[in-house]
């Protein structure tokens, strides 16, 4: 009785830190500090610096972050071409890091808002992806005069740990792979690249590149070819070369607008300082206590960035990524939800477990042939991250997305000798005597015992089994035949212009137009409303006994909260770590690949 009263009463605490917390702020909040009038004309102001994730982290007890995902941007998009009082909008960039394939997606999206207002784009410093964001999507571009406008042009590096494993080390690396570009054990096998392996990256290179140039020339067409990859520039060199329009602080930017706009105020409506939601965030936050999740809409986008696996364990210990069992509960939910009409299934993976991602396929499959399925490719979907795209009625990616790598590697690190060195050895007793190779066999998943030959061939047979499996899934979900599914597999990767030419995608666009054809594929109105799926996630269930909830959900401790580099193959290193654990196979893109 007593853990009750003091679960009541914690309870109580924290509705009443919410209810401070939900108070509307003013609208008239100022940029720079300063006050302002709270009505008349306004610039919309779009804070960006901290990027556009497809997905922010949970807050504090399983509350909305105060962060800005991709999905928050398209709705404010939408809200702000409406309204008559938005004279401008002004984006602030920062430093943020955007991948490719969103920046060409929120350019877009600001595209088709300077069809109706002015926007502006100012960063710290730019780099490629955020010089297409901008090219594409402002009207005029600003930079402060110490910035450096890094337009570089693209390229891509793979490190290769062959002679450290095996020489320094003393491990036995063993890796199989189905599909001659696939290429994902090279780096441990390998000294430097195959032909396949160089080849397939290098041609999805030009194509990007080539994407990425027109993307900046098209907005800029005085523009020198040649510029947009010589840099850095200071930022009046890039102003003087026309990559960049104004040399100023944000304030200058932001005063500059005004001015020309005839707007009296600055309105914060994403990113730090953001007005609040109002009435909506109290309904959400009743939700949270109550462990709803927020998908009582027509449409609603499902989530699923990271690497793909059964449970969520991970070597990194994170629990991130698109875990198999909790998004399965998550699409069984929506299937049998009458008031749900359309999915966006939204997709930044670069693959990883074979069997999360088949039993994820399928699950989708069930879905489709029941509600409208429109898929949504951010940076990538490959390998199992593709696996899952090709269940959309309608598939959806960006020029620079990245798609296919379908194959599947599977294989094993022994560290035997490595351990002899340091005088530890393992002896393996098998149960049947008359089998020589019996031992092996039972132990093929230890750290301690190399594949034999016939182990090895036994993986090998699985192995293709799983690929001929992939065909088939992708053949079934894109209703195209096997043999055109095999012209563009064995691993290859491909940009997603590449990838519509050769049937893996449907259309060109991002989130917002694969929202409209949801809509519209489902005959549902132009302004039918959009939820976003989540887990249950109330606050009683969180104030439970942490013994009751699965490892995978207290709390992600991993690499993945790292910033910088090592947050960025986070993904790549769990979709592969898989080998490591419990899985001996897996369908994952064969590098760490970031393309800014």
């Amino acid at each position: 009785m007593r853990a009750e009263i003091c679960r009541a009463a914690r309870l109580g605490a924290l509705l009443a830190v919410a209810a401070c917390d939900g108070r509307p702020r003013s609208i008239g909040r100022s940029v720079t500090g300063g006050d302002e009038p709270s009505f008349g004309p306004a610039i919309a102001v779009f804070d960006l610096a901290d990027g556009v994730p497809e997905q922010v982290p949970s807050g504090w007890l399983g509350l909305s972050s105060r962060g800005t995902s991709l999905e928050d941007f398209v709705r404010q998009v939408e809200l702000v071409e409406g309204q008559k009082d938005v004279r401008g909008v002004l984006v602030r960039l920062g430093t943020a890091h955007v991948g490719l394939g969103r920046a060409a997606e929120v350019g877009a999206a600001l595209a088709a808002v300077g069809t109706k207002h002015p926007v502006w784009c100012y960063a710290d410093d730019y780099g490629n992806s955020s010089l297409l964001l901008a090219a594409r999507g402002c009207t005029r571009i600003w930079a402060p005069p110490a910035s450096s406008v890094d337009a570089v042009g693209l390229a891509a590096q793979t490190v290769y740990f062959h002679k450290l494993l095996t020489d320094e080390l003393g491990l036995e690396v063993d890796f199989l792979q189905v599909g001659k570009f696939k290429g994902a054990e090279e780096p441990f096998t390998r000294d430097g690249p195959s032909d396949e392996a160089r080849e397939s990256l290098v041609s999805t290179l030009a194509d990007l590149r080539a994407a990425w140039l027109e993307g900046i020339q098209s907005a800029r067409p005085a523009l020198v070819e040649s510029v947009a990859e010589s840099g850095p520039y200071t930022a009046q060199e890039a102003k003087d070369r026309g990559l960049i329009d104004d040399v100023g602080y944000f304030d200058d930017a932001r005063t500059a607008l005004e001015k020309s706009t005839g707007a009296v105020r600055a309105e914060v409506r994403l990113g730090d300082g953001a007005t609040s939601g109002g009435a909506d965030e109290w309904i959400e936050t009743l939700r949270a206590f109550a462990g709803e999740s927020v998908t009582s809409a027509p449409v609603v986008v499902v989530r699923a960035t990271g690497a793909i696996s059964m449970d969520g364990g991970g070597i990194l210990g994170g629990g991130d990524g698109i875990v198999g069992r909790r998004l399965l509960g998550t699409l069984a939910r929506l299937e049998r939800d009458e008031d749900v009409r359309a999915i966006v299934f939204r997709i930044d993976s670069p693959g990883g477990s074979a069997l999360a991602s088949d039993l994820l396929w399928h699950a989708l499959m069930r879905l489709r042939a029941r509600k409208t399925l429109v898929v949504s490719i951010g940076d990538m979907a490959a390998s199992g991250g593709y696996y899952l795209a090709s269940t959309g009625a309608v598939v959806f990616a960006d020029e620079t997305s990245i798609v296919g790598s379908i194959g599947v590697v599977g294989g094993k690190i022994a560290a035997d000798r490595a351990f002899e060195k340091i005088g530890m050895h393992a002896e393996t007793f098998a149960a049947k005597r008359d089998d020589p190779h019996a031992a092996s066999r039972a132990a093929s998943d230890s750290l301690f015992v190399p594949w034999d030959p016939e182990t090895r061939a036994r993986m090998l047979d699985t192995m293709t089994g799983i690929y001929q499996l992939f065909l088939t899934r992708v053949s079934e979900g894109r209703a195209i035949p096997v043999e055109r599914v095999a012209a563009s597999a064995e691993g290859r990767i491909f940009s997603g212009r590449e990838g519509k030419r050769r049937g893996l995608v449907d259309e060109i666009g991002g989130l917002r137009d694969a929202v409209a054809r949801a809509r519209s594929a489902a005959g549902l109105g132009r302004d039918a409303r959009v939820g976003v799926a989540g887990e249950s996630s109330g606050i009683l269930r969180l104030l439970g006994d942490n013994e009751s909830r699965a490892p995978a959900a207290r709390g992600p401790t991993g690499l993945s909260r790292f910033a910088g580099p090592l947050a960025d193959a986070a993904p790549f290193i769990e979709s592969l770590g898989l080998l490591t654990e419990r899985e001996s196979l897996a369908c994952a893109l064969p590098y760490f690949l970031a393309v800014r």
